[in-house]
């Protein structure tokens, strides 16, 4: 595959703002405090390894821009790409799962929310089955609260399950 001069500048300039990137947060993480306590481990240990991350992405993009270009690029054809119409029905519905979950999650509580955004989302994909989708929401919803919950110690809300779920989600 060719490759245009337009493209092998402008991978060029990418692959540089990409380690020019990694270089300044690695300049930020280095001046972070250290304060490690016991375990040594203080506020700028993974900032540092975010920071080392993005410059070796951006010393790899470089080599691929000096390489010959990069790997497996995106046509520039929309149809090549497998792009789709836009689909009004599809964001309807995920903009609808969307709001009734922001409505919800109060009064319904989390678990309900939730599963009523996945039902939603599952029909703007194209699902017709909504309440097969309803009842995977809410096992899904169910096993993310109780992790939440129980694991990791966040209260989430009940809501309408609160007789249900006892006193889990305050």
């Amino acid at each position: 595959m060719s490759h245009a001069p337009a493209a092998a500048r402008a991978e060029l300039i990418i692959s540089i703002g990409v380690l020019l990137l990694g270089l300044g947060a690695s300049v930020v993480a280095w001046r972070l405090p250290e304060a490690g306590g016991y375990a040594r481990i203080g506020p700028n240990f993974m900032p540092k390894i975010v920071s080392a991350a993005i410059s070796l992405l951006g010393v790899w993009l470089l080599a691929e821009t000096f390489g010959g270009g990069f790997r497996a690029r995106v046509p520039d054809d929309p149809q090549e790409r497998g792009e789709h119409a836009f689909l009004a029905s599809a964001f309807a519905w995920v903009s609808a799962g969307l709001i009734a979950q922001m409505a919800l999650i109060q009064t319904g509580g989390f678990v309900i929310a939730a599963a009523v955004l996945f039902a939603c989302v599952a029909r703007g994909f194209g699902s017709p089955r909504w309440l097969r989708d309803l009842a995977i929401g809410l096992l899904l919803a169910l096993l993310v609260f109780m992790f939440f919950v129980h694991f990791l110690n966040v209260n989430l809300p009940a809501g309408w399950l609160q007789p249900v779920l006892g006193a889990a989600g305050i």
